[in-house]
């Protein structure tokens, strides 16, 4: 990625930043000016499942082809997917000690996450117990491939079967109206969308920059060897 956009990507985010912490909030059911949060927490819980697709794209791909670059870009997505569930778990945390009085609640979104986690982590279990590569590699692939199937289910189905206290469908504070729209004003969505968008490339730059390292880093121990 070029050093001019880097530095957009980084303007851009700041500017999201400042603008949502400092512009009058829009009406939210229920939220209140808690409803900031949005802009930072759900692009983390967006990144995560994105990154955690990527993770099993690029294990689909080392089964197909057997490319160890592959397999780093899978693990490389992963670590990514796991930090970002850590940041929307802080987040999320944080705007639950405000409005429910407690930092965690095993409301089903918090369970969920924390179940994802417990799955990644056990996937990065399985990596720093392999030694040999080729197997390694090819049992994180398909762990990839088991663990993602989960996602979907626990991101977006478990939390709508269950009545919780998070803001959405079947809580006492729901964020979409009767047509199925946020309940946000012009200016609100603009900024989340941004931030959207925004952090959706900070993404990219690091998953490109963390896999660059890794393959570099394999390429350097294979000319050792």
């Amino acid at each position: 990625m070029k050093s001019w956009m880097k530095i957009a990507i980084g303007l851009w985010i700041a500017a999201v930043l400042v603008i949502g912490i400092s512009m009058p909030i829009g009406y939210i059911p229920g939220l209140g000016d808690k409803a900031r949060i949005i802009y930072f927490h759900v692009p983390m819980s967006w990144l995560a499942v994105l990154a955690f697709f990527m993770s099993m794209w690029y294990g689909i791909k080392y089964l197909r082809n057997k490319d160890m670059k592959n397999d780093i870009k899978s693990a490389s997505a992963a670590e990514l997917g796991f930090a970002f569930s850590i940041l929307a778990t802080l987040t999320g945390s944080i705007w639950a000690r405000f409005s429910w009085g407690s930092f965690w609640n095993w409301d089903p979104r918090e369970t969920s996450i924390f179940v994802l986690l417990l799955i990644y982590g056990a996937y990065f279990s399985l990596r720093s117990a392999l030694e040999v590569e080729e197997r390694r590699a090819t049992l994180s692939a398909v762990y990839s491939i088991v663990a993602f199937v989960t996602v979907p289910f626990f991101v977006f189905i478990m939390p709508r079967l269950m009545t919780g206290l998070h803001p959405g469908e079947g809580s006492p504070a729901p964020i979409l109206n009767a047509n199925g729209k946020m309940y946000m004003e012009a200016s609100m969505r603009y900024v989340f969308y941004a931030s959207l968008l925004g952090f959706t490339f900070l993404y990219i730059w690091l998953f490109n920059l963390r896999s660059r390292i890794g393959i570099l880093s394999y390429n350097n121990h294979s000319e050792i060897e």
